[in-house]
């Protein structure tokens, strides 16, 4: 078997090149969706009857759980990739994913805070939901905390990654929380299209804003990744080149 293709996607030179190319794209992607997500969900899709227009903050609140947990399986795929087969761009990626899952985490949180006073009366409960993604926000904080608390960066991927790979077991928990307890939250609404739950226009609106938020994050997580490369490789020889290719150049 050909393994050419695994050694090449492990190379931080090839990486960094060929995210320059799909960057551009990938960042007018993520703004086209978002700028359609927007109009439809702000002035084309329904007023849920029961919500009213709060449920409107729906279309930044479940793209950004959405994307938390999805980014958070990702990082520590990409950390176990990288401890089991010590490759050192899996371990940048690990690096460059966790401020953007972060925040997306955080987002989630403020956003459901948001739709939960006027719903529930209250900003916050200990709903089995919301706690587990609360953790998953402690889990992100500490990833990021325990890379940076070593000075080497080889010692600091790998017991950030260990901590990636445990916590991973907690978003099930966050998927099936509403199923698994009692719980306050709203149940599955987009998985259930054999009898779905969701005025058409809210969905392609939630579709769109879903889509859009992903985009976003990977083209935020490709430039941090670039930068990550550009750190950890400054002293190699083509990154050199490559600094003293852009100041050649005329202004």
């Amino acid at each position: 078997m050909n393994w050419q293709w695994f050694h090449r996607l492990s190379s931080p030179k090839w990486f960094y090149h060929i995210g320059g190319r799909w960057l551009p794209l990938i960042w007018a992607i993520s703004f086209l969706l978002l700028g359609l997500g927007l109009y439809q969900g702000l002035y084309s899709s329904v007023i849920d009857y029961q919500q009213g227009s709060s449920v409107r903050i729906m279309y930044i609140h479940v793209p950004a759980a959405f994307a938390s947990m999805m980014f958070y399986v990702i990082m520590a795929v990409a950390a176990a990739v990288g401890y089991i087969w010590r490759i050192k761009l899996a371990h940048m990626a690990a690096v460059a994913i966790a401020p953007v899952g972060a925040a997306m985490t955080l987002i989630a949180l403020v956003t459901g805070s948001l739709w939960g006073k006027p719903m529930w009366g209250t900003w916050w409960i200990w709903d089995a939901r919301l706690t587990s993604e609360l953790i998953l926000l402690f889990l992100y904080l500490g990833f990021m905390s325990l890379h940076s608390a070593f000075e080497d960066r080889d010692v600091g991927d790998r017991a950030a990654g260990i901590l990636a790979m445990v916590g991973v077991v907690n978003v099930p928990i966050i998927h099936f929380s509403v199923e698994w307890w009692n719980t306050l939250h709203q149940g599955a609404t987009i998985s259930k299209f054999e009898k779905p739950s969701m005025d058409p226009t809210m969905l392609a609106a939630l579709l769109l804003m879903i889509f859009g938020v992903i985009a976003l994050c990977k083209a935020i997580i490709i430039y941090r990744l670039q930068n990550e490369i550009l750190s950890r490789e400054q002293n190699k020889g083509w990154v050199r080149e490559l600094f003293s290719d852009q100041q050649g150049e005329p202004s």
